[in-house]
């Protein structure tokens, strides 16, 4: 195993994950989210088992994200031209990342909803 290479693989990867930051707001919006939903987990105590669930729920969202950037950029550099089926595969994409936020957002209602229901109603 070339320890080197190894090494350099993770550079790589966080000049991704650095890239994505400064150029996807969808991405910096998650961050904020993420930040929200992390201060809102330690004021409601949860169990460990709801932090797992949390945690999971956030790095997924970020993949799902990282994922749907790099779809759009090899869309963009195989078709540069307008073409109806890169819209379709961009715009599946960005479906998936909004289908997975809304599962994000149930699911933290589920979790957050029980803890807070004294404090709202």
């Amino acid at each position: 195993m070339d320890f080197r290479k190894f090494f350099k693989s993770f550079l790589y990867a966080s000049q991704g994950v650095v890239h994505v930051v400064k150029s996807e707001q969808n991405f910096r919006f998650h961050i904020l989210a993420a930040a929200i939903v992390l201060i809102a987990s330690l004021l409601s105590r949860l169990s460990k088992w709801e932090w797992i669930i949390i945690i999971m729920l956030i790095c997924g969202m970020f993949v799902i994200e990282l994922v749907n950037a790099s779809i759009e950029r090899v869309v963009d550099l195989t078709s540069p031209e307008l073409h109806p089926l890169a819209k379709q595969a961009k715009d599946l994409a960005a479906g998936a990342c909004l289908v997975y936020a809304i599962c994000t957002v149930i699911v933290g209602l589920i979790i957050f909803l029980p803890k807070w229901s004294g404090i709202l109603f």
